[in-house]
């Protein structure tokens, strides 16, 4: 098992780059998706289905291990990642329970419970009720 090199050691992960790293919607939903896996579980990346290329899929998965959420472990033809949950729950204690929260939120909630607020209260004409432009 060969790990990265760009791999921070535990007391060296910083918050703002996990934060950062999180803030994504498609990172936030690889560490989700690991979280809901078996504690040390390794999954290719590929297997994430998420919507982007290659090598936006290799960004992310670049974010994540940079800022030390995850590690990236080479099987020879392929990277498979891993949570580093314990690491996380040492280092920011709390934060995996934060996320396992919202993993509960997400597959709990409906489509129909999940409004935009750009949508949800716009009337059927389409204008803002505080917009001063007039229909043409």
């Amino acid at each position: 098992m060969k790990m990265r090199d760009d791999q921070p050691d535990p007391m060296d992960v910083e918050l703002g780059a996990v934060l950062t790293a999180l803030a994504d919607r498609h990172r936030l939903e690889v560490v989700l998706a690991l979280l809901a896996d078996a504690d040390g579980a390794e999954r290719h990346c590929s297997s994430f289905g998420l919507p982007v290329s290659k090598a936006t899929r290799t960004h992310h998965f670049r974010v994540l291990r940079q800022a030390g959420i995850i590690r990236q472990v080479n099987r020879g033809n392929s990277n498979m990642a891993q949570l580093r949950k314990s690491e996380l729950e040492q280092r920011f204690p709390g934060l995996v329970e934060l996320l396992i929260g919202e993993n509960k939120r997400r597959t709990t909630s409906t489509d129909a419970d999940v409004l935009t607020p750009t949508t949800a209260a716009l009337p059927p004409d389409g204008m803002h009720p505080r917009s001063s432009k007039t229909p043409h």
